[in-house]
């Protein structure tokens, strides 16, 4: 079900890359670069105006034209930008850029339907964010004040070859929602309590730092992961490589717990703290599976 291994060749690391990775399933952008994608245009976009083509996040989405397959670049001022936005998938090939994920951050705080609760939705093929902070901050309410926890995903990921450098994820349960296809994430933060690295993609993250939240003011174990393949000729799976895992306050945490009987998830050269519990893992509802 799950490996963490501190050491191992080049020739494994190959086969285990090899596996997730797959073949190729969503068609390149013209001029394809996912790390310094060469771009056709670029739309600007200041929250109060001045000399951006838009104000708001999802209107200079919205003018990108349908099956678009060149780079298009939306270029992100510093500010805090409180809204909801989603890709269509008929929307492939955007870079979404920002100056910092400290300055620029993409807030809502919707709980309802975990499908629904998403603050940032990318659907399309071919996405990449850089330098942004994507948050939904319902995270800040618990039962203490009459606010149940309740599933508040900030960002949810569905299309095939997407990637997010120097990203910030802040939530407290279903952060990440990873749901299906190749992902990348290089140099990211991402912050939680339960479940918060969660769904079937086929993902590498490289060199992210992941902060545990206390839940319930540590009186309840929280969990990193819940990695939901749930057969064996699945190629899904997640591999953590180098990084580091700490806590926050007095919260402990398990690595993960098995969301697929066949949940499969590798951490491989990353420095964990006392914030992980001595057991590791959790089969949940899938004991004898490990």
């Amino acid at each position: 079900m799950w490996l963490n291994i501190p050491a191992f060749d080049l020739l494994a690391c190959t086969l285990i890359f090899t596996t997730l990775l797959g073949t190729s399933k969503a068609a390149d952008c013209l001029s394809n670069d996912p790390y310094a994608p060469k771009v056709a245009y670029t739309i600007t976009v200041q929250k109060y105006g001045g000399y951006g083509n838009f104000t708001t996040i999802q209107a200079a989405i919205n003018s990108i034209h349908s099956q678009n397959n060149r780079w298009v670049r939306i270029l992100i001022s510093p500010g805090f930008y409180r809204e909801k936005v989603i890709v269509p998938a008929d929307k492939p090939c955007i870079l979404l850029q920002g100056k910092n994920s400290k300055s620029t951050m993409i807030s809502w705080n919707d709980h309802t339907i975990t499908d629904k609760s998403a603050t940032f939705t990318s659907l399309a093929n071919n996405f990449v964010a850089k330098n942004i902070a994507f948050k939904n901050a319902y995270r800040y309410q618990t039962p203490m004040n009459g606010n149940p926890i309740m599933q508040s995903v900030a960002v949810e990921v569905v299309g095939d070859k997407s990637s997010f450098h120097r990203c910030s994820f802040f939530g407290f349960q279903d952060t990440l929602w990873d749901v299906k296809g190749r992902h990348y994430f290089k140099n990211c933060y991402i912050e939680g309590a339960v479940d918060f690295i969660w769904g079937n993609g086929q993902s590498i993250y490289e060199g992210c730092k992941i902060s545990v939240l206390p839940c319930l003011g540590g009186l309840v174990t929280g969990f990193i992961t819940a990695q939901g393949r749930n057969l064996a000729n699945e190629n899904s799976g997640f591999v953590f490589k180098a990084g580091k895992v700490f806590g926050n306050g007095n919260a402990e945490a398990y690595l993960g717990r098995a969301y697929g009987a066949y949940s499969r998830v590798i951490w491989y050269g990353t420095e964990f703290s006392d914030v992980i519990v001595p057991q590791g893992w959790q089969a949940w509802n899938y004991v004898n599976h490990e």
